[in-house]
């Protein structure tokens, strides 16, 4: 196996225990925002670390695409595994997560709904709501939070997110690399 792949495998690992962590010692239960930015981190520390160690391995002379694919293919394992472990982490192992953001959400929408004020705002920014009647607005948000506060939603777009972000990185630690670190000396 490539070493870039590994390392994206095991910083993905590396991030799924801390993420496991979090949740049976009941550490930042409360939200969500310390393991996402972990995940990101997680992200740059496999690109990074990844193609610093096939560079080093590396002695023969490459280019900035061969790089910036080298750097890919330590990101998108991560993005892979870490998606699916998302999946399974909302659906299997904490599925009450969705439950209470759910209900959170719909009682913010029954607050909107019953505010004339907040549902007048509503209606005028959105075209399709200013002919329908109060509660075929509540059903038509709350069905809608449903839909998104699901696993799968989320895995998905977790990894859309990733792929991204991995694409990113792999775009600028490349460049860093080629022109602080591995930069050729006259």
């Amino acid at each position: 196996m490539r070493i870039t792949v590994k390392t994206g495998v095991i910083t993905a690992f590396c991030w799924i225990t801390i993420k496991l962590i979090f949740h049976y010692s009941g550490l930042f239960a409360e939200t969500i925002v310390p393991s996402v930015m972990l995940n990101i981190l997680g992200m740059l520390v496999s690109i990074a670390v990844g193609l610093y160690l096939h560079k080093l391995r590396n002695t023969e002379d490459t280019n900035t695409l061969l790089d910036i694919k080298n750097a890919m293919t330590a990101g998108f394992p991560y993005a892979v595994l870490v998606s699916i472990f998302i999946y399974i982490y909302y659906s299997r192992i904490n599925p009450e997560y969705y439950l209470h953001q759910i209900a959170e959400n719909e009682i913010a929408i029954e607050k909107m709904v019953n505010d004339p004020k907040a549902l007048a705002k509503f209606k005028s920014e959105q075209a399709d709501a200013e002919v329908m009647t109060k509660e075929e607005i509540e059903e038509k948000l709350k069905k809608s939070n449903r839909q998104g506060a699901a696993p799968g939603f989320t895995a998905t777009l977790a990894m859309l997110a990733l792929t991204v972000l991995a694409t990113l990185y792999s775009l600028l630690v490349t460049i860093i690399y080629r022109r602080l670190i591995f930069a050729r000396r006259s």
